[in-house]
Parts: C-alpha cells; structure tokens; sequence
C-alpha cells in the first residue's frame, strides 16, 4: 500500500436511518457488506444494536429477540459467518461480566450461552479490555482488567494476562472453555490492547499477534502466539514502532495489520523517564505491520498536523471494522474537557480504502443499435467508479492533448438517479398457471441499493421483446428458411458466455438471439426441415446486432402468462471467423481509449475520446489517473463495426487492473426487430405462444420462426449446450405448442428451471434477432403440464 492512497480519507455524510449515539469502548465486526455494532458508553452505556449498510449508506436497528443481552463497554465481540459471540466487559461502573452472548445475525435472535468449564482450573473471571480473536472453530481469550474488589463502588483494577480457549460448535452454540498449556514467555499483563490472527496463505501455522495496551502505563510491545505449538514469541521488526499505545484499534487485510488511533503519550521522548507521570493524549496516526515481513511502516505518524477535515481526528476507544479492502471507523471519544471532567465523543464515519480494487468481470451486451452499444459488468465492492476504455481496428486520427471538446459528455455519466442506469431486469411472471400473481426478477449482480431503488419502476415493466431499452439486447441472425426445402436452417442456438466473443467476418451466415440473463454455453446450431428433422451444424460466435428500435418496456399481462421470464443477451454467429481473435492481435499493438468513467455498473456508449498524439492510453495523462475530457475530442462509433471493450474499478487508491477483454459489434441497419410483448397460456392442446410484431420491422414482415429448445443426447465437446427445433413458421403471431412436443422440452436449470422458446421475424434481408423467453417449471423435474 502506498503512502499517498491516505489522502483518500472519506468521511460518510449521506448517510440515513436511525444514527447511534456518539460512544466510546463499542466494538464492530462485519457481515459482507453491513457493519453491525454494539456496546460502548457515553452518559451510559448502550444496549442497542445498530448496523449501518456500507452500500446503501443505510442505518438502521433491527428488531432483535430472544436473551437480550445487558449493555456492555470494552467487551469481546467476534464474528463467526452470520452469529456474533459477545463476551464480558463493563455493564457498569466497576461491575464487570463473564457472561457469553450469541447473536444469530440472520435471525437477530440472541441467546445465552453457557460453555463448559475448564477441566483443571476455573473459567474466565469477570473482565473488561480483553482480547477476544476467532480463529477456526475457536475463539482466544487473553488478558483483560478485573476489579480486585467485591465492592463495584471500590474498583481495585487487577491486570490480567491469562489465556483461555473457546471451542464452538458448528452453527450454534458452544462445547466450553479450556486453558491450553504455552511455552516461553508469556506477554505481561494488560488490558485496551489488540490481538488478530493471521495465517499466511500457501503456509506456515496461524498467529495471533498481540500488540500495546495498558498496565499502569501504555506499552508498545509486539507478541506472537503459534496456535499449533502454543509457543509464546517477540518477533524482531524493522521500520519505526508505533508508539505506546492503548484503546486503539487492529485490523487485518491482505497480510497487513493496521493500527489507528489510541492513548499515547504527549511526548515520546520522556516516556521512558517517567512514564506513569507522562501526559497522554488521543492520537490519529496510522501504522501497518507487514505480517509476512515483520516490518513496520507509518503512514500517518504522531508528529504530522492534522489536517481539518481532510482524515479522522484523534481518538481512542473507536471501533474499526474491514470490508473487503476498505477500512470503516465509527466514533471514540477525542479526549478530556479538562474544566468540566467530561468525555467528548465523536460522531464521524470513516472510511479508507487499503489497496486497488479487484478486475472487474468483463463486458457484457445488454443492447446494440447501429451507433451505440448498453453494456454492464458486476458490480465491484466499495469502490467509486468504473474506467471504461474501448479499441478498434478502425483508423481514426489522434487528436492533440488542446483539442476542444463537445459541450456535453455522454461518456461521463454519474448520475445514479436515471432510469436508464440501473440493472435491474424487469419481468412479470404469474405464480402458476393462469395465475395473476408476479414476480420481479433482477438481473444477477443488481445490488440490494439499485433493487430497492428502481422497485417502483420494476413493477411497471415487464420484458417482452428483447430489442431495446435498458434490460434488452439485440443481435442479428441470417437463416437460410424456406418452407419448402429440408436443406432450409431452422434453428436457433442458445447463448454463449460474452467473455469469449470474437469479432464476425460474415454477415450471411451469422445467428443472434437476445436475452436478458447471460448463461455460460457453448453454441451449436442445428439444421432442420420445417418438420423438426435435426442435422447438427456447428458454429462459431460473434456479437452482432441490427438496429431495432422500440420503446424501453413493453407490456406483458400477467393473466395471460403461464409463469414466463424474459431473458436477453446478445450474440452471433459467423462460420468463418477464426476461434480466438485475441490470438491475432497482440495486447501491446492495441490502443486503448477511454469512454468515461461511471458510478454504476453500465453503460451507453455512443461515443468516445480520442488520444492524443503519442498516447497510448488516455488515463495516463499527466500525473492524475483521471484526465481532463473536456480537453478531448470524441468519435463516434460506426455501423456494423467490431470493438473491445475492457473496464477497471476505481477507489480512493486508484484504478485498479483491467478486466479481460470482450467484444461487439455495432448493427447493420436493415433487419427487422425480435418479436415482442410474448404470451404463454394453457389450453387443452398443449399451450397458446403468442407475440407482437417488431416495433421495427425495416420492412414486410414475410414470416415467424418459433423454436423450442429439446432433449438430446449430450453432445460430447460441451454437454451443457441447448439443441433447438423450430416449432413453427408462417405468418400468424401465434401457435400451438402441443402436449407431445413439449414432452421432449429440454427443462433449462441454469436459474430457475424452465423451458426456452425463440421466436423470430423475418423481412427482405433476412431474419433479425430472436426473442427469447423461458417459461418456468417450478422446482420440480416433471415433465411439463403436470
């Protein structure tokens, strides 16, 4: 981790929901992307559980049950999966607990724990500012402050530096407690110090580190316990020490421990004089210990100035929590008002990222016209935005770096709130046949924010046609169909993985289908006459797709749905392409340019900006990851041209590696769009499949295909493909679907189980993109109808 990502504090202020109150000696451990927090004192010590949703920037309190456990400051809270084991700590002044709580997080039921006592010795007394680390099926207690009298008024601290076991159950519950026999030196007693485990990953055993806390004076000394030999060590570190410190916070990622805040002394230099007569006061710097190197290093040392605003001010008794590689700190206290004896709290959330995000997925098609392309990725964890970056083989000239730019900037687009953005895929779908129930379904990879977010607008919607708007695709296909010959193409072939797209070199002999949910299947295409003979005919893939234009949401009625869902993706097929472009052209001989950067996952991309002469690459300008676009001039894409695409994330670190490279291509104009506004209802044949004609149809529509995708023996090269029969061909916008062909269906389990139809149009040039919709079966392998 570098120096410099430190000037990437951000502090949290949009934030809503029920804020705990400012408090000090709380603890916070994380749940995937929440962050639940309880205890800690303030005019009080707090009994409530908060959360707060690092995603949505939500808090809120949930409803817990069960045996409540009392408030408690400076206690032992740990995570194990999604129940939290609560242990000890003050419930009041000078009366401290023993007590073991668990939280079952995905119920928010809490229950009393009473673990076994050690077989030789007695349990854990009662103790606050301990150490309590899980590992395993374990968690390890060590050290702590017990009050030496009976008398809570009478508060005789008594350091501690015992070490106890806990073994858990799997799931819920606890076997008991245990004192495992160490060897060599064990740390001195105290209390407000941290301890974390680490295991490095290809070996060694795990350790668990203690470092600081308090025994009459605040210590900064580093110890190491192997748990597999129960041996006791102080590792020799390089770099600068932290300074001694106590109520500070530890924190594992990667293979780095990171130290922040706590009491330390006023003056390191006198310390060593007179070290229980030296002043102390909160701290904001910020250290990491290499756990594989034993070296130390300062990011923030005690000597720096605070800059306002710019990080967290000092502070003890805060709480710290890792989610992903982001670091989250919640309030403490800041120090003493001196005149008035009282505690001053902070009310501040933090969060810092440790190091670059991670390779998003690539690209994938949601829709392409003939100038521009909708495409997503999966979101990435806690980071800012996504750089988008895009290369073609065509020419275009460089531009240079003075250039001036269009007033607008499409490819820029950090708007959250346009119903465009989001990546949720619409669908309605009745609970059961001819049922008027729905169900919305959002695409894979939608986060719980932009769910909750375009809810409103998801009810409204419902995919049919697959040829536009936010959640549709469009490809092109070129079948050769005639009701009249066997040699005729007759089927459809099912969608391929768009990681693995290759650009196309033949328009005549491509296929393309459109669907909503990307599955990850190798494709055949199967030649059949109009009576559903099969000859199989492979193919390779491209992406390929017309321009069809039709409004963003097409209406389906639920009454006259036998549980469909809509998908869409977008590919094509070309005979004569070569199997792995990427092959052909070397990475370096590219050069990438950059579409924009985005707050969300997806992405119109009409446009893009040109690179200045001389430049590989357009986010290399200058010192700044980011460059000036409005110094930029823009290009736009081209009709039936072929473009990689690649998108890295960025966070308060910077931009991190580049996904691998997908590619698309732009529509031909000409083809019709696919069918819309599909319908599936029971009768007694079989099932009625009906459809809209395309919203554009570039012409005469001359015919349908609907093709039902059926059983076969698997196919060796990849069992996993879909085989498709045409079911239909003419001019009417229905069929029948009758009971003996839907007993040979294929029933899909990529999602939910269901059976796939396609339905085409075809015009003067040929077929356009298929609607594809999958009408579901519930969780059963029943033959259909059933």
């Amino acid at each position: 981790m570098a120096a410099p990502s430190l000037l990437n504090w951000r502090r949290v202020s949009s934030f809503t929901g029920p804020v705990p109150r400012a408090r000090h000696g709380h603890r916070a451990v994380a749940i995937r992307e929440l962050m639940i927090i309880f205890g800690g004192g303030n005019e009080g010590i707090a009994d409530e559980l908060h959360v707060y949703n690092t995603v949505t920037n939500q808090w809120f309190l949930p409803a817990v049950r069960g045996d409540i456990p009392p408030g408690c400051a400076a206690h032992g809270f740990v995570c194990d999966g999604t129940r939290i084991l609560v242990f000890g700590g003050m419930v009041e002044y000078g009366r401290y607990s023993n007590e073991l709580y668990e939280l079952q997080a995905s119920r928010w039921l809490w229950k009393k724990v009473k673990p076994h006592p050690p077989s030789s010795g007695l349990p854990p007394c009662p103790r606050l500012g301990h150490s309590f680390s899980l590992y395993g099926n374990k968690c390890y207690l060590f050290g702590g402050l017990a009050n030496e009298s009976e008398d809570s008024n009478n508060n005789v601290p008594r350091y501690l530096n015992d070490f106890y076991e806990l073994e858990l159950q799997h799931g819920s519950g606890v076997v008991g407690w245990s004192i495992p026999v160490t060897k060599g030196i064990v740390p001195s007693p105290r209390e407000s110090h941290t301890a974390v485990i680490y295991c490095k990953k290809d070996s060694g055993s795990p350790k668990m580190y203690v470092f600081g806390g308090m025994c009459g004076a605040r210590l900064d000394d580093l110890w190491q316990l192997d748990l597999e030999t129960m041996s006791w060590s102080k590792p020799e570190t390089k770099g600068v020490v932290p300074l001694p410190r106590s109520l500070h916070t530890a924190s594992v990622i990667g293979n780095k421990m990171y130290i922040f805040g706590g009491w330390v002394p006023h003056k390191g230099e006198n310390i060593e004089t007179s070290p229980h007569d030296c002043e102390w006061r909160c701290t904001s710097s910020f250290s990491y210990l290499n756990l594989d190197t034993a070296e130390w290093t300062t990011l923030v040392s005690d000597s720096q100035e605070d800059k306002k605003n710019s990080r967290p001010r000092p502070r003890a008794g805060h709480c710290a929590v890792a989610v992903g590689t982001r670091l989250y700190f919640w309030s403490g206290r800041d120090g003493y008002k001196k005149a008035l004896n009282s505690q001053v709290c902070c009310k501040d959330l933090w969060y810092l990222d440790t190091e670059k995000p991670p390779a998003p997925s690539q690209v994938q098609l949601i829709k392409a016209t003939t100038s521009s392309f909708h495409v997503k990725w999966d979101e990435v964890p806690t980071v800012e935005g996504y750089l988008l970056q895009l290369s073609t083989d065509l020419p275009h000239p460089a531009a240079p770096p003075d250039s001036a730019a269009a007033p607008h900037l499409p490819g820029v687009r950090m708007d959250p709130h346009r119903p465009g953005s989001n990546s949720t895929v619409p669908n309605s779908i009745s609970d059961a046949m001819n049922s008027t129930k729905t169900e919305h379904t959002p695409m894979k990879g939608t986060s719980v924010k932009n769910r909750l977010k375009y809810q409103g607008y998801v009810t409204r919607t419902i995919i049919s046609t697959l040829t536009a708007g936010v959640m549709l695709i469009t490809g092109l296909f070129t079948l050769i169909l005639g009701p009249h010959t066997s040699a005729n193409i007759g089927v459809l072939s099912s969608c391929l993985d768009l990681r693995t797209v290759i650009p196309e070199t033949s328009v005549s002999s491509s296929v393309s289908s459109a669907q909503t949910m990307v599955t990850q299947q190798t494709i055949k295409t199967e030649s059949s006459s109009t009576n559903g003979a099969v000859v199989k005919d492979e193919t390779s893939l491209t992406t390929f797709s017309t321009k069809s234009e039709v409004d963003d949401t097409c209406a389906l009625p639920a009454s006259k749905i036998s549980r469909v869902e809509a998908q869409a993706t977008a590919v094509s097929f070309s005979k004569e392409t070569p199997s792995n472009p990427v092959a052909t052209v070397k990475a370096g001989e590219r050069q990438w340019c950059d579409v924009g950067i985005f707050k969300n996952n997806t992405a119109l991309v009409s446009q893009f900006y040109l690179l200045p002469k001389g430049k590989q690459s357009i986010s290399k300008i200058g010192n700044a990851d980011a460059p000036d676009y409005s110094l930029l001039k823009k290009q736009d894409l081209v009709p039936g041209t072929g473009y990689r695409f690649r998108v890295a994330a960025i966070n308060g670190c910077g931009i991190g590696p580049f996904s691998k490279i997908s590619e698309f291509k732009t529509c031909i104009p000409g083809f019709p769009g696919a069918p819309s506004a599909v319908r599936i209802s029971k009768n007694v044949e079989g099932i009625h499949l009906s459809w809209e004609p395309p919203t554009s149809p570039s012409g005469n529509i001359l015919e349908y295909s609907a093709y039902l995708a059926i059983r076969t023996a698997q196919i060796q090269d990849n069992p996993s493909q879909l085989v498709f029969m045409r079911i239909y061909c003419g001019l009417k916008t229905s069929c029948i679907v009758t009971a003996g062909q839907l007993a040979n269906a294929h029933i899909d389990y990529t999602s939910r189980p269901a059976i796939v139809f396609r339905i085409s149009a075809k015009n003067e040039k040929g077929y356009g993109p298929a609607t594809q919709v999958r009408w579901l079966q519930g969780n059963n392998k029943k033959a259909p109808l059933n």
